[in-house]
C-alpha cells in the first residue's frame, strides 16, 4: 500500500499540518486506526502538561550528535549524552 502526504487540521490550534507518508506507514505498522488530531507542537505541549494542568519543567541542552539546541523533560547528567528528537530516533534503530 502506497502512502502519500496528507494535509490535516489540528483540533487544538486550527493550523494545517502534514501527515507524512512515513508517519502513515508507522501508524499502519503499529495498528493505529485514527489519524493524528493535533499538530506536532500541540502534541508536544500536551505531553509536557501534567495531569494537574501544570507544565513540566523542561531543560535546554545541546545535542551530543548534531550540536542543535533542544529541550528535554529531564535534568541531564554529565556522564550521559543527550540527543535531539532526530538524533535520538537514529540511535534507537
Amino acid at each position: 500500500m502506497a502512502f502519500e502526504d496528507e494535509t490535516l487540521t489540528c483540533k487544538d490550534c486550527g493550523k494545517e499540518f502534514i501527515f507524512t507518508a512515513g508517519e502513515q506507514e508507522f501508524y499502519a505498522e503499529k495498528g493505529f486506526e485514527n489519524k493524528p488530531a493535533r499538530c506536532r507542537d500541540c502534541r508536544d505541549k500536551r505531553r509536557r502538561t501534567r495531569d494537574n494542568g501544570e507544565e513540566r519543567q523542561m531543560f535546554t541542552v545541546v545535542c551530543a550528535d548534531c550540536g542543535k539546541e533542544t529541550q528535554v523533560p529531564f535534568e541531564p547528567k554529565d556522564d550521559r549524552p543527550v540527543y535531539c528528537r532526530d538524533c535520538f530516533s537514529k540511535h534507537r534503530r
